[in-house]
């Protein structure tokens, strides 16, 4: 798999006059030539990386020489040309230096993906696990173990990991201080700390934290902006254990006011429906999350695991059967009428279902399109799309990885630092 990082390159001429010393300027055309190579549909060439970003030709000429030396560039092969003449050697991003490494913590797995520069996937591993009568620390153990498998195996590929990020089902502060996971029953839990002594997470190079941690349907979300030719505003659910949505408006992820935004799966479909793990009653999860599904068909997750749940879940619909058809109905229903509040209030017009709920689309969409043509103010006018993530279930971790070497492209010198 490949997720094409779509980055925008750093202005020169934005920086105060007489603010931008010789070390900070090469900072700036280090960030702008390589995040042009990176936006790029095609490699471009020296020349025309000069010609697009108003730089000479010898400055670019020595920058690219930084980028290849610090192996964030390489060389592509030349396009064949009917003229005459050498053809110009354009430039891509490296697959063989710095990468990233996500992390996810949910319910029912642990995650770790390694994703390279130039945004292939070149590990991902997942470790099915209950992890509610685990206790953090125990939790954080068994990912650190995974953690270290996938070090392993970017160094057995001549890669370096130069951070991580990791995804957990909750509301996490800025210092990495999880406030709350209810379906995980976790409550002001330091991670950083929990991790201490545990590289690569616990790497400072450069100033820069070597572990971010974040809520996953938020680095979900950012993974599929970053996937491919998206829409730049949607709203991302990610259907597990627990829901989560990440909201991307206008190309940037909406945190909220202390970064706690898209907590769909506790917004109340009926205020006097069943209890739920964060203490209200009737919230979406109750209704649409995957242990809700399972025991509308008589199932539980001993009877069918949550690694294979929705695609199970899938095959029965696919074969017919009533029982599943009905709760899933159900549950897209009560996904629509939840979304249908999230549109009018934000007015997005595209909604993208990913973890458990991908393989789950064809028959969760037609009854969550009808309660939001219903319920959407400006529905007739201006119909909302309902689609599958491009990631599925790999997204948080994946968009986790991807968040460590959008980083390294949007300020090139701190790698180069290190070297």
């Amino acid at each position: 798999m490949t997720v094409v990082w779509q980055c925008q390159g750093v202005n020169p001429s934005a920086a105060p006059a007489g603010a931008v010393r010789q070390g900070s300027l090469r900072e700036l055309n280090l960030a702008l030539v390589l995040g042009r190579i990176a936006a790029a549909p095609r490699p471009p060439s020296r020349a025309a990386l000069a010609a697009e970003t108003g730089l000479t030709r010898a400055t670019v000429s020595a920058v690219v020489e930084d980028l290849v030396a610090g192996r964030l560039v390489t060389e592509a092969e030349p396009q064949p040309r009917a003229g005459a003449g050498r053809p110009a050697r354009g430039l891509v991003l490296a697959g063989d230096g710095p990468a990233g490494l996500g992390l996810e913590i949910n319910v029912d797995y642990l995650a770790a993906c390694v994703v390279d520069l130039a945004g292939e996937v070149r590990h991902h591993s997942v470790h099915r696990a209950d992890l509610r009568p685990v206790s953090p620390a125990d939790a954080l153990g068994q990912l650190v173990r995974l953690a270290a498998g996938a070090r392993a195996a970017a160094d057995a590929q001549g890669l370096t990991l130069a951070g991580a990020a990791l995804g957990v089902p909750g509301l996490v502060d800025e210092a990495g201080r999880v406030r709350l996971a209810p379906n995980l029953g976790w409550r002001d839990v330091p991670v950083p700390e929990l991790l201490a002594g545990h590289p690569p997470l616990t790497e400072t190079v450069d100033g820069v934290p070597p572990l971010v941690v974040d809520n996953e349907a938020n680095l979900a979300a950012l993974g599929e902006l970053h996937a491919g030719d998206g829409p730049g505003s949607f709203l991302h659910i990610s259907g597990e254990v627990g829901i989560g949505a990440g909201i991307v408006l206008d190309g940037a992820l909406y945190r909220g006011t202390r970064g706690w935004s898209g907590e769909i799966g506790h917004i109340p479909v009926r205020p006097d429906g069943p209890p739920c793990r964060c203490g209200g009653r009737g919230c979406l999860e109750q209704y649409a999350g995957q242990e809700a599904i399972l025991s509308a068909v008589g199932l539980t997750g001993a009877d069918l695991p949550a690694d294979t749940a929705p695609n199970r879940l899938a095959e029965l619909a696919e074969a017919g059967d009533a029982t599943v058809l009905n709760a899933l109905h159900e549950a897209g229903a009560a996904l629509g009428v939840t979304v249908a509040s999230v549109v009018n209030l934000l007015d997005l017009d595209t909604v993208v279902l990913g973890g458990g709920y991908a393989p789950l689309a064809p028959w969760l969409r037609p009854p969550m399109l009808a309660e939001i043509d219903r319920r959407v103010l400006t529905a007739a006018w201006a119909p909302v799309t309902v689609r599958v993530a491009t990631l599925g279930a790999t997204a948080a971790a994946v968009g986790a990885a991807g968040s460590v070497v959008r980083r390294i492209i949007a300020r090139p010198a701190g790698w180069l630092a290190r070297l």
